[in-house]
């Protein structure tokens, strides 16, 4: 059994179209539908999963001075 997956948006009249299958005219396929919520709700709860991150000085000291020892 030869799978394949795409991921989809349902059109304004609510029609599904998926080009390019990777199967032949005529062949008999299996097709499951599901709703990609679980995604939506991944990334509200890590909101910044793939932002770019920038270390301006990523080896100086982080608040030296609250030390009391250095004081």
């Amino acid at each position: 059994m030869q799978k394949y997956h795409v991921e989809a948006t349902i059109s304004k009249d609510k029609t599904l179209t998926i080009k390019g299958l990777p199967f032949q005219a005529g062949d008999k396929v299996d097709v499951f539908v599901k709703s990609c919520e679980h995604q939506q709700e991944f990334s509200k709860k890590y909101p910044l999963r793939g932002q770019l991150i920038n270390y301006v000085d990523p080896f100086a000291s982080v608040a030296e001075n609250d030390w009391e020892v250095l004081k």
